[in-house]
């Protein structure tokens, strides 16, 4: 049988190392190739794989060469791309022709004109939950101290907020105390949503729910949460993560756990239905 063979586009923080680890444990003798982005990807990444090679934001057509020579025929995305990157990209040639023909610029847009261009030369973006399903908890509580009914309430009002922000692409995660939406994230990404939430409700049964989009393509931009999450919420007075139940992706469990007893910090997962 043909080796698998994976090119991971590689991003920040514990995602891409979460998936390499997935992927040798749910596939024998796969082969993982990886994507490397300058002030992005951990360099230690390139320890755990079998092909490691750098690139900046930006170089497309040089990353799917690269993809081509290493014999990927189907690429992940794990990790984040800081957006302060992606706005001062260096578009090589064939980015600049896709960016052109791209009318709205966010993740979804953006992200799928990428697996356009690299289907046309034989790669298939997959699914970024791709052998991860076991960190996708299921509806109810998760880890952490268990909610109050008054907890409960405001989780369920911040699920329902997010996945209006969300349905209006503005962002996918809100900061919510006692029935009012006290943040809502936008382009500057969840962590400065948690901290002005954090700021705005005093540190005091402040709530942060985090959900997929209408419709979410989850070959890219899939919710998560991990570590830093919980330290953020922590340091910023949020005590209560609602995420939503099967769509979200906890990295790194084991640690999220440790962080969410340590600091009394609750995860729990509501379901579309739950939710509406």
């Amino acid at each position: 049988m043909a080796t698998r063979t994976i090119g991971i586009i590689a991003g920040s923080g514990v995602y891409p190392e979460t998936f390499v680890e997935a992927a040798r444990r749910k596939c024998e003798g796969v082969r993982l190739v990886v994507a490397a982005f300058v002030d992005e990807t951990r360099p230690d990444l390139a320890d755990k794989v079998d092909a490691f090679e750098w690139f900046r934001v930006g170089q497309l057509s040089k990353t799917i060469k690269y993809f081509k020579k290493q014999g990927v025929n189907e690429a992940i995305m794990v990790g984040q791309i800081a957006p302060s990157n992606l706005f001062s990209l260096r578009p090589d040639i064939r980015l600049m022709v896709m960016l052109a023909k791209v009318k709205e610029r966010n993740a979804e847009t953006l992200f799928g004109a990428i697996a356009n261009e690299m289907d046309k030369d034989g790669i298939t973006l997959i699914n970024a939950t791709t052998f991860l399903e076991d960190i996708m908890p299921s509806a109810g509580h998760v880890m952490g101290p268990k909610l109050k009914p008054r907890q409960w309430e405001d989780a369920e009002f911040g699920f329902r907020m997010a996945k209006e922000t969300s349905r209006l692409d503005i962002g996918q995660s809100v900061v919510v105390r006692h029935g009012t939406v006290l943040a809502a994230e936008a382009f500057e990404g969840t962590n400065a949503c948690i901290k002005r939430g954090g700021e705005l409700g005093k540190g005091k049964d402040v709530t942060l729910a985090k959900v997929s989009k209408p419709n979410q393509d989850f070959r890219f931009d899939v919710p998560c949460v991990g570590p830093d999450t919980i330290k953020n919420c922590a340091r910023s007075g949020v005590g209560v993560i609602a995420i939503e139940a099967d769509k979200t992706l906890v990295l790194d469990y084991d640690e999220v756990m440790r962080r969410c007893q340590q600091e009394k910090v609750s995860l729990v997962a509501i379901s579309q239905a739950a939710g509406s």
